[in-house]
Parts: structure tokens; sequence; C-alpha cells
């Protein structure tokens, strides 16, 4: 396995392959003990955008496993749309907590991995103690977004994924510079997205196959809708923090309306002149959120 990255030794995250759900994932980690706080990467992200914050959660005790998700970095790309829906992702998500051997779980994530993280709760697929989600609304709230047309307008992106390699090759051209500009472009504070981080980037987005199995997260979205079913009436019995960088282009702040009749014990911080990328771009903000919601493990 070549990792996507090779973390500062001085930062205590390291890198291996774990073996989870018939498939091989490249998983950062940090800390010890029994109580894993998985960090779960949206699109087109990976578990480097997890740098800032995993040091601070394995000093508050937990063990911190950030996966890079199936067909992103080093981890498994299993060929055709069905693999990437996402009840495989969720039950991927659970694998690696059973692999970890931990006795404890609790999920913290962004943007696509908080669509993943919202489902396990909901559905109860294991035991969760709390759950962090960062700019990703509730599912039930974002489907809601989507009939209007403020919404849609921002998701237009999710129906070009639809389209075959079409996609592929635009998101690649150029040295991968739409993925670049995913980041870059919509960063308010852009100094936080140097070349040397949107070169980690756009060479995993490079490497062969990774650009399809991104997009197919999207595909399979669209096609295998009834792989997201939600149980329990979408509720979300355990402690859940929303941090939400307010100045996120591709989600709007209304899709944070009516969360509090889905989550019994909910928090919110929203964080202002922040863009989507918001534990990259506002990491401190995001740490001192963290350390203060999150108890020590």
């Amino acid at each position: 396995m070549t990792p996507s990255w090779t973390p500062d030794p001085a930062s205590g995250i390291r890198v291996r392959e774990v073996a989870a759900n018939g498939l091989s994932f490249e998983v950062a980690e940090a800390g010890e003990g029994d109580h894993l706080a998985l960090c779960l990467h949206g699109f087109p992200e990976l578990n480097f955008s997890w740098r800032e914050q995993m040091p601070l959660l394995a000093a508050k005790g937990y063990r911190v496993w950030a996966p890079n998700q199936r067909g992103y970095g080093a981890s498994s790309r299993p060929e055709g749309v069905e693999n990437y829906s996402a009840d495989r992702i969720v039950a991927d998500a659970a694998a690696l907590f059973d692999a970890s051997g931990a006795a404890k779980l609790t999920l913290v994530a962004h943007d696509w991995g908080g669509a993943i993280a919202w489902m396990f709760a909901i559905n109860r697929v294991r035991p969760v103690e709390r759950l962090v989600v960062m700019n990703l609304p509730h599912p039930m709230r974002f489907a809601a977004a989507l009939k209007h047309w403020p919404q849609r307008r921002r998701s237009w992106y999710m129906a070009f994924f639809q389209l075959p390699w079409l996609p592929e090759r635009a998101m690649l051209a150029n040295e991968a510079a739409a993925i670049r500009g995913a980041f870059r472009g919509m960063a308010v504070d852009k100094s936080r997205f140097g070349d040397d981080v949107l070169d980690v980037y756009a060479r995993a987005a490079q490497r062969p196959g990774a650009m399809t199995a991104m997009v197919n997260w999207y595909r399979a979205a669209a096609r295998h809708r009834d792989r997201m079913k939600l149980a329990n009436g979408g509720r979300v019995d355990v402690p859940t923090l929303i941090v939400w960088g307010e100045e996120d282009t591709a989600l709007g702040l209304e899709t944070l309306d009516g969360t509090e009749a889905l989550v019994g014990d909910l928090t919110i911080r929203r964080l202002p002149g922040v863009s989507h990328w918001v534990q990259q771009e506002a990491p401190e903000a995001v740490n001192t959120i963290l350390a203060e919601w999150l108890p020590v493990a």
C-alpha cells in the first residue's frame, strides 16, 4: 500500500491498512484506548482532512481512526455503481468499528461522511456514544430542502455526476484542476489550501479508478435510493453536535431548520465566515468546539 499522504511524525498520526467488510482500508490512526472516534470524510476528500482534529481527539483519550472510505486513496475500489450504495458504506463503518476491537464508538463526520454517520446513528447499526456532523444536514431535512429551488440550484453537480464518464474527465482535466478548485474556490480563507494541501487531494483523485469510484457514490445515491431507508422515524437518540460553516455554497443554512424535532439532544455551533470545508479552514475554532463538547474518553 502506497499511502495517500505522510503524516508529520510529531502529530502522532500513523497510517496502516485495515481489513473490514471484505475490503482493505487505508486508515490514519492516533491515540489508544477502547473508545473509538471514527472520522468519516466527504467528497472529494481523504482521511487527510482530519489531520488537525486527530491529535486533539487522541489527547482527549480516544483511539482515532480516519479511514479513506471505499474508492478513495489506497482503499479498495470495487467495480460497479451498486457497490457504492449508502448501505454498503454504512456497513463499512460498522465493520471498521468491529475490526478496531473498541468497546465504545463516537462518530465524527463531514459532508458525505456526515450522511453515512446520520444513517448509522438513525438506524442504530451499532451503539453510538455521541455523533458529530460537520456541514451535512439530517437526511430528512436535506430531502425537504431539495424540494425547493435554492438547494436544487446549489446541488446541480449531483445531476451532472449521473452522466457516464464525462464527470470523471472534467474533474481530472488539467492535472485535476477541478479537484483543486473545489477546495480553494469554495474556501473563504484560501490560505488554508496551499498547493501542498491541494496536491494531496489531486494525486489521490488521479489514482487509477479513483475518480470513477468517488463519483459512483452520487450515482448510487440516485439509482439505489431504496438502500437509504431510515428507521425509527429518522430520529437520533444520541447526543449530537452539528458544526456548520455558514459560508457553505453547497448547502444552505435552511437545511438545518427543523433538526431539533428529529434529534433529542442537539447542539448546533455555527461559524460565520467559514466555508463548507469547516474543519480544514477553521481548525482552531472547530477544535475548541470539540474540546468543549466531547467528554474525555
